[in-house]
């Protein structure tokens, strides 16, 4: 009796289970392609960006930089405006590229694609024809990198 009384009174232990696991939040990397992509994206814009505010600046105080800096010749208040908007929206879609939100990847997607299908149509089979096809496709293969 005494046997049972003793094994009664102490704890099972099991040494064979697994430790207790935890899930961690899995973050996934940025695809050096992404990244890339992102950083020319972001070049673009900030030239656009200048490029419309040393219009728009040398419309309202005067020559502030000369002529020869000018990015687009011939361009008005309007089109410099545009420039800046759309640059600033480039830039917005860049670091969401670079935080690798998923909606930037679409945005991304569908211009590359409205492009390459430009380029099909109007007859550009050339090598950017080429680049944006490859790009579009890794674009899409890497969707899994973002949430």
């Amino acid at each position: 009796m005494s046997s049972s009384n003793a094994s009664a009174s102490s704890p099972v232990e099991f040494e064979h289970l697994p430790p207790r696991w935890e899930p961690t939040p899995v973050r996934p990397r940025l695809p050096i392609g992404v990244a890339v992509i992102s950083v020319v994206i972001a070049i673009f814009a900030v030239l656009m960006v200048l490029a419309g505010l040393l219009f728009l600046l040398g419309q309202v105080v005067g020559n502030v930089a000369p002529p020869s800096l000018q990015i687009f010749q011939s361009i008005d208040l309007w089109g410099a405006a545009i420039l800046v908007i759309l640059g600033a929206a480039l830039i917005g879609i860049a670091t969401s590229l670079w935080r690798q939100e998923t909606w930037a990847l679409w945005t991304t997607i569908v211009v590359v694609f409205g492009t390459t299908a430009y380029l099909f149509f109007t007859g550009s089979i050339t090598i950017l024809f080429l680049i944006f096809v490859g790009l579009f496709v890794y674009l899409l293969s890497v969707r899994r990198y973002f949430y």
